[in-house]
C-alpha cells in the first residue's frame, strides 16, 4: 500500500481484488473531498455498483441512491441517482484528468455533481476546466482495471467498502 501522508484525506477503497488508495485533493475541490468523507463516513459508497465501465476511458459509480447492491438494486435506475444531499457547484482547476484520477460525475449541469464519481483508466484530457477533479489513486489502480466493463455491465462489480483512512486502525 502506498505511504499515506494526510490520512484525513485519503480514502481507502476496497474492491474485489484489493485495495485502491485515493488521495483527495481538497486543497483545490475542497467541497467534493468533504462531500465523499461525508458519505465514506455514512457507509453510503459500501455495495454502490459500477454501473458504467468504458474500456479505455473511465469507471464510473458513486449512485448511493439506486446503486447500492444490497438494497432495492435496479441496474436500469443505477447511475440516475445522487444522495439526499444537495448538488455541489463546480469546482473545476488546471488539474488535468490523468489516469488514476477521480472526476466528478454531473448532469449537463455544471452545478450538478452529487455523489457520483469516476476513476479516469486513461488520459482523458478532453474532459479539463469540465468536470471537476478531486482525488488520484496513489496504489492499486491494478485493481481498477480489472472493473467489469459494460454500459451496464451485466454482472456489475462493486465498491466492497469505502472509509476515510483517519478512520481505519
Amino acid at each position: 500500500m502506498a505511504e499515506i501522508k494526510d490520512p484525513e484525506n485519503t480514502i481507502i477503497l476496497t474492491l474485489k481484488d484489493g485495495e485502491v488508495v485515493i488521495e483527495l485533493l481538497a486543497d483545490i475541490a475542497p467541497k467534493h473531498a468533504e462531500r465523499m468523507k461525508t458519505l465514506a463516513r455514512a457507509k453510503a459508497y459500501d455495495n454502490v455498483a459500477f454501473h458504467r465501465v468504458i474500456d479505455g476511458f473511465m469507471a464510473q459509480t458513486g449512485d448511493v441512491e439506486n446503486g447500492n447492491m444490497e438494497n432495492n438494486f435496479n441496474l436500469r435506475r443505477a447511475g440516475t441517482g445522487g444522495s439526499d444531499l444537495p448538488d455541489l457547484p463546480a469546482e473545476f482547476s488546471r488539474t488535468p484528468h490523468d489516469r488514476g484520477t477521480l472526476g466528478a460525475a454531473r448532469s449537463q449541469n455544471p452545478n450538478s455533481a452529487n455523489s457520483q464519481f469516476f476513476i479516469n483508466f486513461s488520459n482523458n484530457h478532453f474532459l479539463n476546466g469540465q468536470y471537476t477533479v478531486y482525488g488520484r489513486v496513489i496504489s492499486g489502480m491494478e485493481h481498477v482495471d480489472k472493473i467489469t466493463r459494460g454500459e451496464p455491465p451485466q454482472n456489475p462489480d462493486r465498491m466492497i467498502t469505502v472509509r476515510v483512512a483517519a478512520d481505519v486502525a
